[in-house]
């Protein structure tokens, strides 16, 4: 089943509305829902948003709620997210720093006390849309097995960094675990196996199983020693940067909400342009692989699946959409 994209941003819009948003928050952040699902990443588009509503009428998630600049030391900024939506918050976060950027050449926005983000990959093609390098981290509540451990202590802190390209953006959007959890998800739906380990069952064996990792919550890191460090540090920079929640703070409350996050611009008039290109050609080089289908560079495949779903219309979960449908009737 496929579905017009301006119809189902305009379904997110209207369920948004009726939860509280003012119309320009609700237009954006529907906007930003949509465009997720636009560019393949389903699990933090339409497949995310009945959730993201659970989290608005409980409470977790603040409607009206705006960031406050709570200081200013050069161009590093601190913010405070209260508790707002975690896609408009983000939004704002590399906005201010993009402002910086172009007034100064970098800007950094540390925010504290906001909500998941959903797809991270989203301010990065931000900040690649403003002519400006993008880098944004933020933590999440403990889904990942530091390397050497039993149980999960690391966040899977997703990591974004962007480069603004004429003929098609790099963006590359990674969690720290092997596997972002969204993407487990839809491999326990469709009842298909990890192409490698994505992270540990209850017994501690790390299993293709995606469904058992889902009911562990202990994902594996990346590089496994190396994405355990990775993890780590990344969560220590935010909580230094913002004066927000750690990963230990979020998972003892016991709710993935009041995250810390960062978001960096950085604008050079000269960006090497024959430089990149000649990186990419030299990467694409490389003959292909057994079963490979490519070699793609970072957003190569969102910015073909976005060209392809705005021509087609976007495939949905007949299901989930009719339930988003439902939503506020």
């Amino acid at each position: 089943m496929r579905i017009p994209y301006l119809q189902l941003r305009q379904e997110f819009e209207r369920v948004l509305l009726a939860l509280g948003f003012e119309p320009t928050k609700a237009g954006q952040c529907a906007t930003l829902f949509a465009d997720n699902s636009r560019d393949g990443v389903y699990t933090h588009g339409l497949n995310r948003f009945p959730a993201f509503v659970g989290h608005v009428r409980a409470g977790l998630v603040r409607p009206g709620a705006e960031p406050e600049l709570l200081e200013a030391n050069g161009l590093v900024e601190r913010w405070d997210g209260h508790r707002g939506p975690g896609p408009t918050n983000a939004a704002a976060g590399m906005a201010r720093a993009i402002e910086l950027a172009q007034a100064h050449g970098i800007g950094c926005v540390a925010l504290r006390n906001t909500n998941h983000w959903m797809r991270g990959g989203s301010y990065g093609w931000q900040a690649a849309e403003a002519g400006c390098i993008g880098l944004c981290f933020t933590n999440t509540i403990a889904n990942v097995t530091p390397w050497g451990g039993t149980d999960a202590r690391l966040g899977n802190n997703p990591l974004v960094l962007a480069v603004p390209r004429p003929d098609g953006h790099l963006v590359l959007d990674m969690a720290i675990s092997q596997y972002s959890f969204g993407k487990m998800s839809a491999y326990a739906t469709a009842g298909e196996p990890l192409p490698v380990p994505g992270g540990y069952d209850l017994a501690g064996h790390l299993t293709t199983d995606a469904g058992a990792i889902l009911a562990s919550q202990r994902g594996a890191p990346i590089g496994f020693w190396k994405g355990s460090g990775l993890a780590l540090m990344l969560d220590v920079v935010l909580a230094a940067l913002s004066g927000g929640r750690s990963t230990a703070d979020i998972t003892q409350a016991g709710q993935e909400s009041g995250v810390s996050q960062c978001f960096i611009a950085i604008q050079q008039p000269a960006m090497q342009a024959e430089v990149t290109e000649h990186i990419l050609q030299f990467t694409k080089s490389s003959p292909p692989g057994p079963g490979s289908t490519g070699i793609f560079y970072p957003g190569e495949q969102s910015l073909a699946t976005r060209t392809a779903n705005l021509a087609q219309g976007i495939p949905v979960n007949e299901a989930i959409w009719q339930q988003v449908c439902a939503l506020e009737r």
